[in-house]
């Protein structure tokens, strides 16, 4: 424990060691008629090309965060493979990635299924203050590190992994908006809202000022162009208060049918309203923690599919359609083909590795070898 503590002291020492750098221009206020798809757009609740909401698809973003393991792996192969969207293209998940803990070979086992892949930061440090303070180097070296570390154990294309999510939903002003431009990367979805909930927001991007609310950290001030917000739309619970992860939520049913409603009645407010991308963003340990959880979100899945505009899809492939809006009678010239599959090659190497506090840490990956050392914060292929 005390290796642990000063493990976590020295990566707060270094990342907070250097001036947090900002972005030299300023944020404008949004004007929509100055920012145009397919590179741009205000914060609104409005439809994009103002569709109307009956002939728009329903888009359902699945998300989880940390690390991904064999557990985890069989609640997602329970509840996602085989199921397809009305296009007859299979559902997909976005999985926010941490490092410790992940076991690489079911990464590219669900990337090989057409899931997203997505970055959670190497450490997932559980300080909010860290965050608060990580300057913008240090989301470099934790974001960027990640992604190297993903396409390096994984097997997978760094061009595929195109969105973050800070730990503890910590939002740090310009800081982790400047990694993702710095790094050649897509989107942020770390950033909750509640007064975006009804009617809900869509997806926008950063070259104008948001004035969406930041009810955990700073919210960003610079203009980030082509850089894309998901914002996390609040649920409410049974007893009316907010919650941006599933988990999180404090008032909820424990009986199956009664959590299933719960589910359903968060679903209808995007479904009946605007139509706006409904998120579930929740941690698979939910799952751990009433099995009725399970039961009902795989029922939920179920629901879902019987609505024949509803479509299950990663964040990217959201994206997509909000930079080329269409009805659905014309979703083919959005999305021209289903999401990319293939055979997992990985051939699964468990590599005994010391991390920096000289704790033993198993790391299954798909190299051929082993790395030299434990991948982490400013070595993240373990030379």
């Amino acid at each position: 424990m005390f290796k642990a503590c000063v493990l976590l002291s020295a990566i707060f020492a270094v990342a907070i060691s250097a001036p947090k750098a900002q972005n030299s221009k300023a944020a404008a206020p949004c004007n929509p008629a100055s920012c145009l798809p397919p590179n741009c757009r205000c914060i609104s609740a409005d439809i994009p090309n103002n569709l109307p909401a009956s002939q728009i698809p329903q888009m359902v973003l699945l998300t989880f965060d940390d690390a991904v393991t064999a557990q985890n792996f069989e609640f997602y192969r329970q509840a996602f493979f085989g199921r397809t969207n009305p296009d007859g293209c299979e559902i997909q998940a976005t999985y926010f990635v941490s490092h410790e803990y992940t076991d690489y070979s079911k990464v590219q086992a669900l990337h090989a299924r057409g899931h997203e892949i997505a970055l959670h930061s190497i450490t997932h440090t559980p300080m909010t203050s860290y965050w608060d303070n990580l300057n913008q180097a240090g989301y470099l070296a934790e974001f960027g590190g990640e992604r190297e570390l993903i396409a390096k154990f994984a097997n997978i294309p760094e061009e595929d992994i195109q969105g973050i999510r800070i730990p503890l939903l910590q939002m740090a002003g310009d800081r982790s908006f400047q990694a993702i431009q710095t790094s050649g990367m897509k989107y942020d979805s770390s950033w909750p809202t509640r007064s975006f909930m009804d009617p809900p927001a869509w997806s926008y991007t950063l070259d104008y000022l948001s004035d969406q609310e930041c009810p955990i950290g700073v919210c960003p001030t610079s203009s980030f162009p082509g850089i894309w917000v998901q914002p996390m739309v609040n649920w409410l619970d049974t007893s009316g208060y907010v919650c941006s992860m599933v988990d999180s939520c404090i008032f909820v049913p424990t009986d199956t049918n009664g959590i299933l409603e719960f589910m359903k009645s968060n679903f209808l407010r995007h479904y009946n309203n605007n139509r706006a991308p409904f998120g579930f963003y929740v941690h698979a340990a939910w799952f751990l923690r009433n099995p009725n959880n399970f039961e009902a979100y795989l029922l939920f899945l179920d629901y879902l599919q019987s609505l024949n505009d509803v479509y299950i899809v990663s964040i990217q492939r959201a994206l997509a359609w909000v930079q080329n809006p269409k009805p659905i009678n014309q979703l083919s010239s959005v999305w021209s083909s289903c999401p990319t599959t293939y055979t997992s090659t990985c051939a699964a190497k468990s590599c005994p590795l010391q991390n920096d506090a000289g704790e033993m840490r198993y790391m299954t990956q798909c190299s051929s070898s082993c790395p030299a050392s434990y991948p982490w914060l400013h070595n993240p292929l373990g030379l």
